[in-house]
């Protein structure tokens, strides 16, 4: 399992902007299961309650287009983006609709831009359109609840003579929009995200992100809920298995995970930040040379002590 190869490595003149999109997300969506993790088309619906209750998520699909995947939420990331950089620049009205070109979208979230790329960018677009979610994220009270689509509409124009796509539009749903324009609902992520193949392992780093963060100390997890968090439909066995396999290719942006266990011995993982546990090392060495000079201290101390009483002592002789 490795990374996938940025198709836009080098450096594009004409969108120099586009390098400067700091990356953002919403933190409610970034770890519960609202997105399919399979490119092959998903109906079965995604149930999702978390452990104390309070939060749940069913996510429905139509058969003609099946389940928005993790891959189309890519887009939906680049309009958090968009939005935020628009209010960081001192915009106060921002546009619920976004307007660009299939080029810039694609080559924003690292993606191809040949025909098939194209295709697969409208085909996101009408499975974001028709994927139907219903949530109590957001609701003032029990009873309440919210139904939403991630796109209310979108347009895709292309050139009468060549065919080619040259512009586009997409207006998110209130839900989302919402979700975005709250800045305190927004969580950096790391620009090599987008090159993840696997949608597991994008599930688990938008986890790690929320949950971990910069905090030291890591996150422990048990398996069974980490489970349920990523909406995974894979039997207990098998996403064992797809988890131990992610584990060690160790591929994720900024955390590392490794096998753990609660107190009461269930299967978790431990997410931490990469680099900590070198720091923690460095830590661990540099309290040990601390005690190791105020020993010494301490003994010569002594030393001089003994040293000077026994001085005074001989000269009262």
């Amino acid at each position: 399992m490795s990374k996938r190869r940025d198709p836009n490595a080098e450096f594009d003149l004409f969108i120099p902007a586009l390098g400067d999109l700091s990356l953002r997300d919403q933190r409610e969506v970034m770890e519960r299961p609202f997105f399919s993790l399979q490119k092959r088309k998903r109906l079965k619906p995604i149930e999702y309650r978390s452990p104390d209750g309070e939060a749940w998520v069913r996510v429905q699909a139509i058969p003609d287009y099946g389940m928005a995947t993790i891959w189309d939420a890519d887009i939906l990331i680049w309009a958090a983006s968009t939005l935020n950089r628009m209010k960081q620049q001192g915009l106060n009205d921002l546009p619920r609709t976004l307007t660009t070109t299939p080029y810039d979208l694609l080559r924003a979230i690292k993606r191809g831009t040949g025909g098939r790329d194209y295709q697969e960018l409208q085909a996101a677009l009408l499975r974001l359109q028709t994927t139907s979610i219903t949530t109590s994220i957001r609701a003032t009270t029990r009873r309440q609840k919210a139904g939403f689509n991630w796109l209310d509409s979108w347009t895709f124009d292309t050139d009468v003579e060549t065919e080619q796509p040259r512009g586009m539009t997409l207006t998110l749903s209130d839900w989302v929009y919402e979700g975005i324009v709250n800045e305190k609902s927004l969580l950096t992520m790391h620009p090599d995200y987008f090159l993840l193949s696997g949608g597991l392992e994008r599930a688990l780093y938008r986890i790690a992100r929320k949950h971990v963060g910069s905090q030291q100390g890591g996150w422990l997890c048990r398996v069974e809920v980490l489970r349920d968090k990523t909406g995974s439909d894979a039997q207990p066995k098998e996403f064992n298995r797809m988890l131990r396999r992610v584990i060690e290719a160790d591929q994720l942006p900024d955390y590392m995970m490794e096998p753990a266990e609660t107190v009461d011995r269930s299967a978790a993982v431990m997410f931490r930040r990469r680099g900590e546990a070198e720091a923690m090392a460095l830590a661990e060495r540099t309290r040990a040379e601390e005690d190791r000079r105020a020993r010494f201290d301490a003994d010569r101390r002594r030393t001089e002590q003994v040293d000077a009483k026994m001085d005074h002592l001989a000269g009262r002789r």
